[in-house]
């Protein structure tokens, strides 16, 4: 059994079987997720070893890069056997660090065509909306992404921090197989869209599920439920988003092929019911 085969599974939208640990790509690209990688080699070599771990979900976006890291993904994975490669769009990347919402229906076109060149595929698995844009009316958001999937350029469609109105409004257009929230240890702000998800049997994919690193310096509790289970802080505060709902699918994201199989091997840890509670107790109230 691979180490992601532990973490169990989730089917998208019904018919997309995936191993509930993931890998996000984004940091596969240069710094402040910008250009090219400054170790290529390496980059591809972490996305082959995460599909020899098991892991069978890959997420991406075309703002990682921008273009990077799906570049990336078609150089060392394609043709992707057995394997969900899920993008996002809707922002632009004029400069390192720099990120510019863009839902105008042409855009959202434009860089769905995109993905699919650079990943050579004929229809994109899951495709999820980076942002909803305040600048442009959700609904006409929502009806370009419809026409895509009606023409068959997407099977799936997600949303990327949206709420439970967004959701649902959303659904009048297309189903919903996933949302793409902020959500970890400390940082429960969209735990009403992870309960929303969880009764409806949507995929929560959270986004940050390590507060980029800050959960491996931690306080007492923490570090006591690691040394308890043999684990790094990182690893216990993954078990512990695994643990939290069945539509959970953390894709923690990382260049260096040790730091993965650290996060991969996470998905073996299981928590008893007071670690939970006491993990739980660490969230920042209103946070």
């Amino acid at each position: 059994m691979s180490l992601a085969h532990s973490s169990g599974t989730f089917s998208l939208g019904g018919d997309l079987p995936v191993h509930r640990l993931g890998f996000g790509a984004m940091r596969i690209t240069g710094p402040g997720v910008f250009g090219e990688p400054q170790n290529r080699d390496e980059a591809i070599s972490v996305l082959r070893r995460a599909v020899a771990l098991g892991i069978d979900f890959i997420d991406t976006a075309d703002s990682y890069g921008p273009h990077v890291s799906e570049n990336l993904i078609r150089e060392a994975l394609y043709p992707y056997e057995g394997l969900v490669i899920a993008t996002k769009g809707g922002f632009e990347r004029p400069k390192p660090g720099v990120w510019i919402m863009n839902g105008d229906p042409g855009y959202l076109r434009r860089m769905v065509e995109g993905s699919l060149k650079r990943l050579s595929l004929d229809r994109l698995p899951l495709w999820q909306l980076h942002r909803i844009d305040p600048k442009v009316p959700r609904e006409a958001q929502f009806r370009a992404v419809a026409a895509m999937r009606d023409e068959g350029l997407i099977r799936h469609v997600g949303l990327s921090q949206a709420s439970v109105a967004d959701i649902e409004a959303a659904g009048a257009h297309f189903p919903v197989v996933s949302v793409q929230n902020l959500y970890n240890l400390t940082d429960r702000s969209s735990e009403d869209v992870l309960d929303y998800c969880t009764r409806r049997s949507i995929a929560f994919i959270p986004w940050y599920p390590l507060a980029n690193s800050q959960l491996t310096r931690p306080d007492a509790q923490l570090a006591a439920v690691a040394r308890t289970h043999g684990a790094t802080p990182g690893q216990i505060a993954l078990a512990w988003l695994l643990a939290k709902s069945a539509v959970m699918l953390p894709i923690p994201g990382t260049g260096r092929i040790a730091h993965l199989e650290e996060n991969t091997a996470a998905a073996k840890i299981v928590l008893n019911d007071a670690e939970m509670a006491a993990l739980s107790a660490l969230a920042v109230a209103g946070s």
